[in-house]
């Protein structure tokens, strides 16, 4: 069975992205064509990127970057769920996903994104040019929440059926291109 990680992104006190990951699983345990697992950053504790060697080498020093290598090169595909910060994605994400490199490599990935003025947009452009030199192939739909309209209070995540929709579509595609790439991997 195709197996796809939704990485949630962001590892600050107080975060709101568990409410939105907690979601995308609930919404993703509804379909029979994948498994889909929660990956939580703030489980993994990864330090500062600490490897002496390139990810491009594959040969992991500390125990933490192994540990997290195996939880993703297990995985077929993912679902980042990510807010804006600044105009880009969280420190904490951009240094899970640079610990790595092969681990990544031909698999499929989507995204959801919340944030304030453009509902995290800015987040998934810097992904999606981030999953290019991983050779991580991207789907088209997104999944964009508006701190302002989609949470009560800045707080408490409150999906829409418009956004059921979009998130379904984006699931099939991330399991469809994840079994397309299928063969890749196996190479």
């Amino acid at each position: 069975m195709t197996r796809i990680g939704i990485i949630l992104g962001t590892t600050r006190p107080g975060r709101v992205g568990p409410q939105v990951a907690q979601w995308v699983e609930k919404m993703a345990g509804t379909r029979v064509d994948a498994d889909f697992e929660l990956v939580d950053l703030a489980d993994y504790d990864l330090p500062l990127f600490d490897e002496p060697r390139s990810p491009l080498t594959g040969e992991y020093e500390h125990a933490h970057t192994r540990a997290w290598s195996a939880r993703i090169a297990e995985l077929d595909g993912f679902v980042f769920v990510t807010p804006e910060y600044n105009r880009s994605i969280p420190a904490a994400l951009k240094n899970a996903i640079d610990f790595l490199y092969r681990e990544w490599n031909n698999k499929a990935a989507g995204f959801v994104a919340y944030g304030s003025n453009v509902s995290g947009a800015r987040a998934v452009e810097h992904l999606r040019l981030i999953a290019g030199a991983l050779q991580l192939a991207t789907v088209r739909t997104q999944v964009n929440l508006s701190l302002m309209t989609d949470f009560e209070k800045f707080a408490t995540f409150t999906p829409t059926e418009f956004h059921d929709a979009m998130l379904q579509q984006m699931l099939t595609e991330v399991t469809t291109w994840a079994n397309a790439l299928a063969p890749l991997r196996r190479a």
